[in-house]
């Protein structure tokens, strides 16, 4: 096995962290220019507090009644589920298209049934516990 000359490991290094210094420049950059713009809207923004602007705001209608609404819990299932099968298929359209391609094969193909198959039970057992009802 050939070992690089001393000199040529040393620039081999350098090089590697070069690299990663551009990312960490790049990380400590973005994080002074979130701060700057937070600083500049905190000191250029009006600050008049009035007790118009104290007041609770929900979608143009004064409160009424008090702050406690009692909302279903299936629907929250619901948008759960649908999340759940929205990643899905933005995990299988793109599987899809590459699966043609060379270097793809079988072992592909078991890993997506196997992440279908994850799926299935959850499906299946959400369908157990009665939550796909619509009663």
């Amino acid at each position: 096995m050939d070992v690089p000359e001393p000199t040529v490991r040393a620039g081999l290094a350098a090089d590697y962290f070069q690299t990663y210094s551009v990312v960490g420049l790049l990380a400590v950059l973005g994080v002074l220019f979130v701060a700057v713009a937070f600083g500049a809207g905190r000191l250029l923004r009006p600050v008049v507090p009035t007790p118009e602007k104290l007041l609770t705001y929900e979608c143009g209608v004064d409160p009424v009644g008090e702050g406690w609404a009692h909302t279903q819990v299936r629907y929250y299932v619901y948008a759960f589920l649908y999340v759940i099968f929205a990643v899905d298929s933005i995990f299988l359209f793109p599987w899809a298209t590459v699966f043609a391609a060379p270097g793809y094969g079988a072992a592909t193909l078991v890993e997506m049934f196997i992440f279908l198959g994850f799926l299935a039970v959850g499906l299946l057992y959400a369908y157990k516990k009665g939550v796909l009802a619509w009663t």
